[in-house]
């Protein structure tokens, strides 16, 4: 990591400010280069900044200088924070590839060098990656949680008390017959281990509901034909964002809106009518329908007459659509006029409820299904670890050492290139 790298670390421009960022060894000799001086470390310093090859005035703005290795990558960094203008971003960036040892970032290469210099350990990163993709409240809450550390400090707790563990069965192997080392050594490992297997467990049981706020929770419009599922999509969406007719089998393929209830992101599906056809465009329509809602976190069963959903769409809201034109809606079920909005109110709060049932609550720890596979490898090394070994406590010693190296996975101590590549390949360039 040598080489030195710049990017825009704002917006797209135009924008009322744009940061552009530098990072590595020649960063100082970089602002130099355009300032003629550095302010003090972590002071802003407002001026012009030239291009060096002619001289000419490029923008008045503010440069910061953070010295390694007390910056964000620790390396040496400055920022240059310049009017958001697309010529003077331009015309900036333009300066800097003309600087001998400097080059453009690549995506997430800031993030990158910070993970290299132990600034942040792999899931962190990978908090900060969901930070920057939050779109609900939820969403912002849990990344800025596992960004600041909160899975990585409780992973950092139980691998000090595996290692306390291991010491204690290391001792039982080796002086063993030693008068004066206790001979309940193995049982007081047994009784850490325990303590921590049920902690990772409690933390594996919320895994679900992580990844569920992390990728938003996925609601499907099913129905027969003509139940109105369209028209509630754009009622729910506040646009035309599905084609309305009165001929069954218009929609043809799944249709998605996003759209923000109780702070959670949801994922609303419009689905072809569910019904038999021998016509082979709309049936693979109504296939992809099914195998859409059977995936679904939540699914609006929509029907003008009540007709039950089928029994594999067991998380089914019953809604009787089309109250309008009459007829009585069953108790178990929300009526609803998608054409005149009667009901609508009732339903949004019903999802919403529904919504902050899955997704609410405190942040979880384990939001990725790398760090629940890594979690679930150091409970499974630990269930064998309290299994019967006959007193070979060698054996549960290396349960409990692979125990450590899956929780060592989990924050990228080990093991990590190919998944630094798929993380870091999420980023935008200059982050």
């Amino acid at each position: 990591m040598s080489d030195t790298i710049f990017a825009l670390s704002s917006g797209r421009p135009p924008a009322g400010v744009a940061v552009v960022r530098i990072s590595g060894p020649r960063a100082q000799a970089a602002g130099l280069a355009l300032a003629g001086v550095l302010p003090p470390p972590r002071l802003a310093r407002y001026g012009a900044l030239m291009d060096p090859a002619s001289g000419e005035v490029l923008d008045r703005g503010l440069l910061l200088f953070f010295p390694g290795p007390a910056s964000a990558t620790g390396e040496d960094v400055v920022e240059l924070h310049l009017h958001g203008g697309r010529a003077v971003v331009t015309a900036v960036l333009r300066a800097l590839s003309g600087l001998p040892g400097l080059k453009p970032a690549e995506a997430g290469a800031f993030t990158r060098r910070a993970h290299a210099h132990g600034k942040l350990d792999l899931a962190e990163v990978e908090g900060l990656a969901d930070l920057v993709a939050a779109e609900s409240e939820a969403q912002r809450r849990q990344a800025l949680a596992i960004a600041s550390g909160a899975l990585s400090r409780r992973v950092e707790g139980w691998r000090e008390g595996l290692i306390g563990a291991l010491a204690l069965l290391e001792a039982t192997i080796d002086f063993s017959d030693e008068g004066d080392v206790p001979g309940d050594l193995a049982a007081q490992a047994a009784g850490v281990i325990g303590g921590l297997r049920s902690d990772l467990l409690s933390a594996l049981a919320d895994a679900a509901r992580g990844e569920r706020v992390r990728d938003g929770l996925v609601v499907a419009i099913a129905g027969p034909p003509n139940a109105g599922k369209s028209t509630l999509l754009n009622r729910l969406a506040g646009r035309e964002a599905a084609i309305v007719s009165p001929l069954p089998g218009t929609t043809r393929d799944v249709l998605e809106v996003h759209l923000e209830l109780a702070g959670q992101a949801v994922t609303l599906l419009d689905t072809a009518g569910l019904r038999e056809t021998t016509d082979m465009v709309e049936a693979e329509g109504v296939r992809r329908a099914r195998a859409r809602a059977e995936g679904a976190d939540l699914v609006l069963w929509l029907s003008e007459d009540a007709a039950p959903p089928p029994a594999v769409f067991s998380n089914a809201i019953k809604v009787r659509t089309k109250t309008d034109q009459g007829g009585a809606c069953p108790a178990d079920w929300l009526g609803i006029s998608a054409a005149t909005g009667a009901g609508i109110e009732g339903l949004v709060s019903h999802l919403e409820r529904r919504a902050g049932e899955i997704g609410g609550g405190e942040p979880a720890l384990v939001t990725r299904e790398r760090q629940r596979l890594a979690l679930e490898s150091a409970t499974a090394h630990l269930e064998r670890a309290l299994g019967d070994f006959g007193g070979r406590e060698e054996l549960r010693a290396e349960e409990v050492r692979l125990a450590v190296r899956s929780l060592d996975q989990t924050i990228g101590r080990v093991d990590v290139d190919q998944v630094l590549d798929a993380v870091f390949s999420t980023f935008c360039i200059g982050k």
